[in-house]
C-alpha cells in the first residue's frame, strides 16, 4: 500500500531551509577536521595513514549506509529521516568532543557519519521532488553555494581554534547549530516523498555492506600499510565479489534495494562515472593539500586554513551562477572549461615547491576550486534529471554511494602516493637523517600525488566530451508539484 505525500500546496523555502541547515553543519564538520590532522597526530601519536581513518572511516560509514536510504526513504516520512539523521549526527558530535583517546574519537565519527549518510540522500531527492527539471539546476546552485559557505570557512576557523583552543571544540562548536537544525526541521519541515513499503530484502543489504565496506576498508588499509597484506587483497577481492553478487540481486528480485535501472538512462550512467572520477581528485587534494602546507610549508593550522579560505570562498559565490547558466546553456557549457580549469590547476599545483609563492598557491586553488564548482553540481543534476521520479530515491542513492566509495579510495590512494613518494625520495638521499631532506621529501611526493590526479583528471575531461542536455521522460513534468 502506498501513503502519497500532498506536495499540492508544500512551500519550498522552509523544506530548503532546514534540508540545508542539517547539510551544513554536516559538512562544515568535514571541514574542521582536515587541518586539526597533523595536530590530532601529535595528540594521539599516529602517522598521516592512521589519522586519515577520521576521514576514511566517515566516508565509509556513509558508502554502507547510503545504499540503504533508498529503502529508508520510501519507509519513513522525509521528517522522520531527517530528524532521526540530525540526532544521530548530534550525538557523535557530542561523543566526538568528549573523546580522549584515538579509538573514542573514531566511534564519535561513525555515529557522526551514520547521520549524515542518512541526510544528504534524502536533500537530493526532495529537491527533486519540489523543483521541476527546468529549475534544478538554480536550486541545486544556491545548495551549493551554502554548503560551501561550510568548507570555506572550515579550514580558517579549524586553524584558529587549534592555535588558540582545544582540538574539543572543533565538536563543541558545532552542537549549537546542530541543535538549531533540529529545532527547525522540528517546526517546519513536512513530508514530501511517497512511502510504498517495499520489503526488505537482508541479503540485498549484506551483499551491499560486505562489498563497499570491503573496498573502502581495503584501500584504505593499503593507504595504511602495504597493498601486498593479506588483509588488502583479502578486503578487496570479497569486496569485489560481494558487489558482483549485489548487482546480480539487485537485477532479479521484483523489489531492489537501489534499483540499478538507472544506469539504462545513458546520460545518468555517464555523470556517475564522471563524478567518481571527480570525487577522487577533490577528496585527494583537500587532503594532501593541508598536511603539504604544515608539515613542508611550515604554515600554522590557522595560516593552512587562510590559504584555502578564498578557494572555497569563490567556489560558493560560483555554485549558485553555475546552476543559472546550467538552466539556461545545458551543462556542457560549464563541465568542459570545468574540466579543463581543474586539469589546468592539477598540471601547475605539481610544479610547486618550496619556493613558490604562496600568492601563487592560493591563486592556484582558486582555479581548482572554480573549476570542480562548475563541474559537480551540473553533472549530478543532468544526470538525476533524465531519472523518471519513482527513480529519485534509487538514482540519489547510487550517487552518494559512488562518491563516498570514490572518494574514500581517492583518499587512501593518494595518501599511499603521496607517503610513497616521500619515502622513495629519503630512500635515494645520501643524507635521509637531514630535517631538510625529510620537508624534501615531502615535496616529492606531494608532486607525485598531484601529478598523479591531474592524468584521473585527463580521464574526466574525455567523458565530459559526452555529456549533453537531458530532460524529464515523458509525462514526468506534468507530474511535477505545483509547489510554491
Amino acid at each position: 500500500m502506498q501513503t502519497k505525500a500532498d506536495v499540492s500546496s508544500i512551500k519550498r523555502g522552509p523544506v530548503v531551509v532546514a534540508l540545508i541547515m542539517g547539510a551544513f553543519v554536516a559538512i562544515l564538520n568535514e571541514t574542521l577536521l582536515g587541518v586539526a590532522f597533523p595536530d590530532l597526530m601529535k595528540q594521539f601519536g599516529v602517522e598521516a595513514s592512521t589519522i586519515q581513518w577520521l576521514s576514511t572511516v566517515y566516508m565509509l560509514v556513509i558508502g554502507i549506509l547510503v545504499p540503504v536510504t533508498a529503502l529508508l526513504q520510501q519507509w519513513f516520512t522525509t521528517r522522520q529521516m531527517f530528524l532521526s539523521a540530525m540526532l544521530l549526527f548530534m550525538a557523535g558530535t557530542v561523543l566526538c568532543g568528549f573523546s580522549g583517546t584515538f579509538e573514542l574519537l573514531l566511534i564519535g565519527r561513525v555515529i557522526q557519519a551514520a547521520g549524515t549518510g542518512l541526510l544528504v540522500p534524502v536533500m537530493m531527492n526532495t529537491i527533486l521532488l519540489i523543483f521541476p527539471a527546468e529549475q534544478r539546476g538554480g536550486a541545486m546552485g544556491t545548495i551549493g553555494l551554502v554548503l560551501m559557505f561550510g568548507p570555506a570557512i572550515g579550514p580558517t576557523v579549524s586553524g584558529l581554534i587549534i592555535d588558540s583552543l582545544s582540538w574539543h571544540w572543533l565538536f563543541f562548536l558545532v552542537i549549537p547549530f546542530a541543535v538549531l537544525s533540529i529545532v527547525f526541521g522540528f517546526l517546519f519541515l513536512t513530508n514530501v516523498s511517497t512511502l510504498t513499503k517495499p520489503k526488505v530484502d537482508l541479503l540485498s543489504i549484506l551483499l551491499s555492506t560486505i562489498g563497499f565496506g570491503g573496498i573502502v576498508f581495503g584501500f584504505s588499509k593499503a593507504g595504511e600499510s602495504s597493498w601486498s597484506e593479506p588483509e588488502v587483497i583479502w578486503a578487496i577481492t570479497a569486496g569485489v565479489a560481494a558487489i558482483a553478487l549485489f548487482i546480480w540481486r539487485m537485477l532479479v528480485v521484483k523489489e531492489p534495494m537501489m534499483d540499478l535501472r538507472a544506469f539504462k538512462h545513458p546520460m545518468f550512467a555517464l555523470t556517475v562515472a564522471l563524478m567518481v572520477v571527480m570525487t577522487m581528485t577533490l577528496f585527494s587534494t583537500s587532503i594532501i593539500l593541508p598536511l603539504y602546507m604544515q608539515q613542508a610549508m611550515m604554515m600554522t593550522a590557522f595560516a593552512a586554513g587562510l590559504t584555502l579560505m578564498p578557494g572555497g570562498i569563490v567556489n560558493g559565490i560560483i555554485s549558485p551562477i553555475a546552476g543559472r547558466l546550467f538552466d539556461k546553456f545545458g551543462p556542457k557549457a560549464l563541465i568542459i572549461p570545468g574540466l579543463f580549469l581543474t586539469a589546468l590547476s592539477l598540471f601547475l599545483f605539481s610544479g610547486v615547491d618550496l619556493e613558490t609563492p604562496k600568492g601563487v598557491f592560493i591563486s592556484l586553488h582558486i582555479v581548482l576550486m572554480i573549476g570542480i564548482s562548475m563541474i559537480m553540481m551540473p553533472a549530478q543534476t543532468t544526470g538525476l534529471n533524465q531519472l523518471p521520479q519513482q527513480l529519485y530515491p534509487h538514482g540519489t542513492a547510487i550517487v552518494n554511494t559512488m562518491q563516498q566509495v570514490a572518494g574514500a579510495i581517492g583518499t587512501a590512494l593518494f595518501i599511499s602516493l603521496f607517503s610513497n613518494g616521500t619515502k622513495s625520495y629519503l630512500k635515494a638521499s645520501a643524507n635521509p637523517a637531514d630535517p631538510q631532506e625529510a620537508i624534501n621529501g615531502l615535496v616529492s611526493g606531494m608532486q607525485g600525488a598531484l601529478r598523479i590526479a591531474f592524468f584521473v583528471c585527463l580521464i574526466a575531461f574525455i567523458l565530459g566530451l559526452f555529456v549533453k542536455k537531458t530532460k524529464a521522460p515523458e509525462g514526468e513534468q506534468e507530474r511535477q508539484p505545483a509547489v510554491h
